[in-house]
């Protein structure tokens, strides 16, 4: 049996604008448009994200306090990638280091305040 994550969703009050800023930064394709305000956006890996009209803000939370706290995005040119966030204007959580095993890690929010971790590793763990 082959068991895995399609998708993951993220409400938001503009899910246009969200939508479009993941699309841009992470080289994703709109596969899903209901007209209505809610798009899958798939990714090279074929993983993607919904984003959803929500009723209420966004409220942001600490990266610590328990519950799902960020979606970790792997990519594998790190230093692309954390430039191409930097020039969002994106608040940055933690900034971006490369470990001594090559594992590169950074955290941010997107704009509507949800934590993203982009990750690059040397070897996967899978």
């Amino acid at each position: 049996m082959k068991i895995g994550i399609e998708h993951i969703a993220i409400f938001a009050k503009d899910t246009k604008a969200l939508s479009d800023w993941y699309k841009d930064l992470f080289d994703g394709e709109v596969v899903y448009d209901n007209g209505k305000g809610t798009y899958f956006i798939a990714f090279a890996d074929k993983s993607m994200i919904e984003f959803c009209k929500a009723s209420t803000e966004n409220v942001p939370t600490e990266l610590s306090v328990a519950g799902i706290r960020h979606i970790a995005i792997s990519v594998d040119d790190f230093e692309v990638l954390v430039d191409r966030v930097k020039k969002t204007g994106a608040e940055i959580i933690t900034d971006a280091v490369v470990n001594d095993k090559g594992v590169g890690t950074m955290f941010f929010r997107d704009p509507e305040g949800n934590i993203l971790h982009l990750i690059s590793r040397k070897t996967p763990l899978v």
